[in-house]
C-alpha cells in the first residue's frame, strides 16, 4: 500500500487530475485501483468483464490528488448491457488527463490489447488538439509471474507503439514498482487544488458499493454462464441498533440459472451470502444481516427499463 499521510503544511506544487485505467477485460485494472487506495473500492474476480461501471477512486497524498478512474474492459458487446460497458469505458478515454494502459504481463500483447491501442489513437484525434494528450503510460501487469527475460520484448513492443511516455513493469498483487507508476502518474498530472476531502475514498454510495460486493462472491462462486447473467438489486437497508440488515434481490435471466444458484437445498446461495456478509461486516464496520433472494427477469442484459432500473443506463 501506498503511504499516502499528510504532513501539517506542504509549500510546493500541488496537482490534482484524472486517470483512467483502461485495458482489455481481467488484466487487474481494480485490482491496482484497490492496492492504491488501500481497500477493496472495486471488486475482483477471476470472470472477464467484472467492473460493469466507472468507479471514481481519490488518492490524497501530500503534494496531489490523483482521481483514478476504473473502466469495464474495452471489448467488442454482445447486447445493450455490454453496449453500455463500451460506452462508460470510452467515455474515460475522453475524460482523463493521464491514461494508464494494463495489459496482462503473463500473456504478452494480445489481439485484443492492440484493439485498445487503436481506441487510444482514436480518442487522441478525436480531441483535436495535442495529439499525444491525454498522456498514457503502459503498466505492464503481473510481472511477478514472470521471468524477467520474458519482459524485455513486451517493454521494447510497448515503446515501438509511440503511445506511452514510459512502459513499466509492476504488480498490482504484490505491489512490485508500484510506487514508481504512482511517481509517473503524479509527473504526468495538471497543476491545481484537489477537488475532494482527504478522508474521501471514492463517489459510490454505501447501497451500490454493498450490491457489488455480493455480486462478487456470486462470481467467484459460480462459473460458465451464470457470472455475466447476474445482478444485483438492494432492495432495502434497515439501520437497526446492534444489526444492519439488508435485503437483496439477485437477478439471473434463466430458471436453470436460478437453480445453480440456489444450489441444493440452499447451499450456494448460503455460501455466497456468508461471504459476502463478511465483506460488507468489514466495510460498514458493523454487524450484518443479510437476506437474499434469487428472480429470474428473463435477458434483463437486454431490457432497457431493467438496465436503467440497474444503473446500466445513462
Amino acid at each position: 500500500m501506498i503511504d499516502t499521510a499528510m504532513p501539517s503544511t506542504f509549500s510546493g506544487t500541488h496537482r490534482c487530475g484524472f486517470v483512467g485505467i483502461v485495458g482489455r477485460p481481467n488484466v487487474g485494472k481494480s485490482t491496482l485501483l484497490n492496492y492504491y487506495l488501500g481497500e477493496k473500492v472495486a471488486i475482483v474476480s477471476p470472470t472477464p468483464q467484472t467492473t460493469r461501471h466507472r468507479i471514481l477512486g481519490v488518492l490524497t497524498t501530500a503534494d496531489a490528488q490523483v482521481l483514478f478512474l476504473d473502466s469495464p474492459g474495452l471489448h467488442e458487446p454482445q447486447h445493450p448491457l455490454g453496449r453500455y460497458m463500451l460506452e462508460v469505458a470510452k467515455a474515460v478515454l475522453q475524460e482523463a488527463d493521464v491514461l494508464v494502459v494494463v495489459v496482462d504481463g503473463c500473456r504478452g500483447f494480445t489481439r485484443d490489447d492492440e484493439q485498445v491501442f487503436a481506441r487510444i489513437k482514436q480518442a487522441r484525434r478525436d480531441t483535436g488538439t495535442d495529439p499525444f494528450k491525454p498522456s498514457a503510460l503502459l503498466a505492464i501487469n503481473k510481472v511477478d509471474a514472470v521471468k524477467k527475460p520474458r519482459l524485455l520484448p513486451l517493454l521494447d513492443a510497448g515503446a515501438k507503439t509511440m503511445l506511452f511516455t514510459e512502459c513499466i513493469p509492476v504488480s498490482a498483487r504484490t505491489g512490485e514498482q508500484m510506487d514508481v507508476l504512482l511517481e509517473r502518474i503524479i509527473a504526468q498530472l495538471p497543476e491545481g487544488p484537489r477537488w475532494y476531502e482527504p478522508q474521501q475514498r471514492t463517489d459510490q454510495t454505501p447501497t451500490q458499493r454493498i450490491g457489488e460486493l455480493i455480486r462478487e462472491q456470486i462470481l467467484c462462486a459460480t462459473r460458465q454462464e451464470v457470472p455475466h447473467a447476474v445482478a444485483v438489486l438492494v432492495e432495502a437497508l434497515e439501520d437497526r441498533p446492534r444489526v444492519l440488515v439488508i435485503h437483496a434481490t439477485i437477478l439471473v435471466e434463466r430458471p436453470g440459472q436460478k437453480a445453480i444458484l440456489i444450489g441444493r437445498g440452499g447451499a450456494m446461495l448460503k455460501r455466497v451470502g456468508q461471504a459476502a456478509r463478511r465483506e460488507i461486516e468489514r466495510l460498514m464496520g458493523r454487524k450484518v444481516h443479510l437476506e437474499l433472494w434469487v428472480k429470474v427477469a428473463e435477458d434483463w442484459r437486454r431490457d432497457e427499463r431493467m438496465l436503467r432500473q440497474l444503473g446500466y443506463a445513462g
